[in-house]
């Protein structure tokens, strides 16, 4: 049996790694926030909450830089 995959399989395993990629990028935001609190001499309320919003059209666009990556010679 093959193991090369579709080119079904190659895109999705792709937006896969382009939403964990980003969803992790988010985390590491929010982990800044509460350290920057914790940290912080000044009040809390001062120290302002990232917005976090990933959409579609970011995952797509992540996944196509993967793949012009892997696309590379």
């Amino acid at each position: 049996m093959s193991d090369s995959k579709s080119g079904f399989e190659i895109r999705a395993g792709l937006l896969t790694q382009a939403q964990g990629l980003l969803e992790q990028n988010a985390q590491r935001k929010v982990d800044a926030y509460y350290a920057a609190i914790e940290q912080s001499t000044t009040r809390p309320v001062d120290i302002k909450y990232p917005e976090l919003k990933i959409t579609t059209n970011e995952v797509i666009e992540t996944a196509r830089q993967l793949n012009t990556f892997v696309n590379e010679k």
